[in-house]
């Protein structure tokens, strides 16, 4: 009965986000129905003292990453350098090659450090038009869209200022950059993978006849040809995020201590903060700063022309972001903590005994409870990433590791259908999920494949 505790609420909350409701509302209101089914009683102390510390832990570290990335996707967008590497990457590839191309756009742009919900938002009149010259079907955008800013780029490749590579961080005092031969193959693993899976979804479309479709809603208008800046340009920032987040890691590691204490200043009352917790956090921040500066000093005159409103809309959405994933790692901190998933995570324990593997296991599993890859990823690391450690260190596997699988699981099982992601990108594109979920789904299922095929390569290998 205990594990049925843990599976309803999952059940109701995947419901009610497919039917649309917002999970900043269901998330907490499903954790304390588990909870009220086990002793009314607990409820008041578990929202207060479980659900409201956890969100309000998640928004202290995360939401600077979150409001910056929001801020440097605007003003990427605003200075047009987002339409114009898109239109280079699909003069350079071939409007006959339109998933191949919407799909590097993406991954350019999310490895560049713009936000995953920005970039589906750029992505989609591309995608709208390209599809529609090829006469692809309309329902194979959101899984494209998919594989080129959810997937690889968020937390596969080495150095990736998403942030699901930057929570493994504060648990194994590691850096962004962990692991990277074992992100890199990965990475390969899934772009080949998916690309072969969506070219044979096109295949099919095209041998019966099928195509883009009509009738459709949220159409973008026809997009008409406008000077953009040099592509060359516009990369720039890009570069220069992933460039600044690698130097001021190696910075702050070298120029700080293992602690800032406020005490040697005369500030009494205040915690010493961990820097080898926060370094990478730190790192990806500053980087980001120095990428929107970038822009606003390339492109001031593009950027300024209401810029006040524009930038008030991408931190309400850094904002609305930040709550739903915050809400949702609530929401895994009460599943965490009732009977029934101590007796699930004991029976993944004493079935699964490698560390990697379990880590993965475990990881996933609490991304697909939340539908959060950084919820499920900070509450996994929360509660068991001594546990982890101490099984790597005697089986000599090192924290880097555990990071790259770590923050790979966190990406699988995670895009169910309650995902926040999810959600946005259908809306996006006007689709439905039984039109298009299948497609993502796909993607999940590649993600969490990979993460092994990273394991048994690493086992194989050795390699790091």
């Amino acid at each position: 009965m205990e594990i049925f505790f843990v599976i309803l609420p999952l059940l109701i909350l995947m419901y009610v986000a497919y039917k649309g409701f917002s999970v900043i509302l269901f998330a907490p209101l499903t954790a304390m129905l588990a909870v009220c089914l086990i002793n009314p009683s607990w409820v008041p102390a578990f929202f207060s003292g479980i659900f409201m510390e956890k969100l309000a832990a998640f928004v202290k570290l995360y939401f600077p990453v979150f409001l910056l990335g929001a801020i440097f996707g605007k003003v990427i967008e605003l200075s047009g350098y987002a339409k114009s590497i898109a239109q280079f990457i699909i003069n350079a590839v071939g409007e006959s090659k339109a998933i191949l191309a919407i799909v590097l756009v993406g991954a350019i742009l999310t490895y560049g450090g713009v936000s995953l919900f920005v970039v589906a938002f750029a992505l989609y009149p591309f995608a709208s038009e390209l599809f529609k010259k090829s006469n692809i079907p309309k329902r194979l955008i959101p899984g494209t869209i998919a594989l080129g800013a959810f997937t690889f780029t968020m937390d596969a490749l080495p150095g990736t200022p998403q942030i699901q590579n930057i929570i493994p961080t504060a648990f194994f005092k590691t850096n962004t950059w962990a692991a990277p031969w074992l992100g890199l193959i990965g990475g390969l693993f899934i772009l080949v993978v998916g690309m072969f899976y969506l070219e044979w979804r096109r295949r099919i479309a095209k041998n019966t006849g099928e195509g883009y479709g009509t009738g459709h809603i949220n159409e973008p208008d026809e997009m008409t040809s406008v000077s953009v800046p040099n592509a060359l340009l516009a990369v720039l920032p890009l570069l220069l995020v992933g460039v600044c987040n690698k130097l001021f890691t190696i910075f702050i590691n070298n120029n700080y201590g293992v602690s800032f204490d406020f005490s040697a200043f005369g500030i009494v009352g205040i915690a010493p903060v961990e820097v080898s917790k926060m370094a990478a956090i730190w790192a990806v921040e500053a980087a980001l700063v120095m990428g929107i500066l970038s822009v606003l000093l390339l492109a001031f005159r593009k950027v300024k022309m209401n810029i006040t409103r524009q930038i008030n809309i991408s931190i309400g959405g850094a904002l609305l972001a930040t709550l739903n994933t915050a809400s949702e790692y609530g929401f895994g901190g009460i599943i965490a903590a009732l009977p029934g998933f101590k007796l699930l995570n004991e029976a993944l324990s004493s079935t699964i005994k490698d560390p990697l593997v379990n880590e993965a296991a475990t990881i996933t599993t609490l991304a697909g409870i939340t539908g959060s890859a950084s919820g499920g990823l900070g509450i996994a690391l929360a509660t068991m990433s001594e546990t982890y450690l101490a099984a790597a260190t005697e089986a000599g596997i090192t924290p880097e590791v555990l990071h790259r699988v770590a923050s790979m699981a966190s990406g699988g099982m995670d895009t169910l259908p309650h995902n926040g992601a999810v959600i946005t990108l259908l809306a996006i594109t006007g689709l439905t999920h039984r039109q298009s979920y299948g497609d993502i789904f796909a993607m999940t299922l590649i993600k969490t494949v990979a993460v092994a095929f990273v394991i048994g390569i690493y086992y194989s290998t050795g390699i790091v």
